[in-house]
């Protein structure tokens, strides 16, 4: 694996790129509501981006991608694209976020319930989120990728969900998708963690089976195969000596922006 280091500059850079990406979700929270369309919410958080923020929504015509951010609802695992069709209550729903500014990417996602959703989809939806930070306080120099998918599918196979095998989280900077790829179930990819590394953890949790399938006609939705609901959390983090900082924390988290790995 060729991963690359940040110097401080350039994670000067990709603290402001995290800061933006996570205000674009505080943004957006209050409008998803029922009788939204996800167009709307792609508008609204398009104009966000680039005319307050003065930034780049990265997933705009990323290999051909024609929306500015991902709207994932319910059986929807990751890439779903915003259309006219609008959200009703007890849907729940994954927006996944990434700007670009100044040349590097800060790139988040979260999940939002629309209305009241059933017990069952809250739970998967505290699990994704649950399994995100017990990850990420396993994250410092020393530690070993593996240890990211030997905390999580433990986690998620214990409330009965499964862990998506087919996507990842990856290293970022100024590329949307670095070195390495970040397995959420267990595996053997052995690397140990440097400080100066940047790269998302994005577990994608299934009610369901952990295989997926890939819309033909828009080449990009991906669906659980048994159409069971998916839930996914993420955040951007830099490795640190003792610990890692999560670049794109909201100030509705529970959680530190500087993490003391234990």
């Amino acid at each position: 694996m060729s991963v690359i280091l940040k110097t401080p500059e350039e994670i000067e850079k990709m603290r402001v790129a995290g800061r933006l990406a996570a205000e674009v979700l505080e943004m957006i929270a209050p409008h998803i509501q029922p009788g939204v369309t996800t167009a709307e919410l792609d508008r609204l958080c398009h104009e966000h981006i680039v005319t307050v923020q003065q930034a780049i929504p990265a997933p705009l015509n990323y290999h051909g991608f024609p929306k500015s951010i991902c709207t994932s609802i319910n059986e929807v695992v990751c890439h779903g694209i915003p259309n006219h069709k609008k959200l009703r209550d007890g849907d729940i729903i994954n927006l996944d976020i990434t700007v670009i500014k100044d040349g590097y990417h800060g790139d988040t996602s979260a999940m939002f319930i629309v209305g009241q959703a059933s017990p069952r989809n809250r739970k998967l939806c505290d699990i994704a989120q649950q399994s995100l930070y017990a990850a990420i306080r396993k994250v410092k120099a020393g530690a070993c990728l593996t240890e990211i998918g030997a905390v999580i599918q433990p986690m998620a196979e214990a409330a009965g969900f499964s862990v998506v095998r087919d996507y990842c989280g990856h290293g970022i900077g100024k590329g949307f998708h670095e070195e390495p790829q970040v397995l959420h179930y267990r595996n053997s990819h052995k690397l140990t963690l440097q400080a100066g590394m940047c790269f998302t953890i994005e577990p994608m949790i299934n009610a369901g089976t952990y295989r997926c399938k890939v819309d033909r006609k828009d080449g990009w939705t991906v669906t659980t195969a048994d159409r069971q609901p998916s839930a996914q959390y993420e955040h951007t983090l830099l490795v640190t000596d003792t610990g890692c900082e999560v670049l794109t924390l909201r100030s509705d988290e529970q959680l530190e922006r500087h993490i003391i790995a234990g």
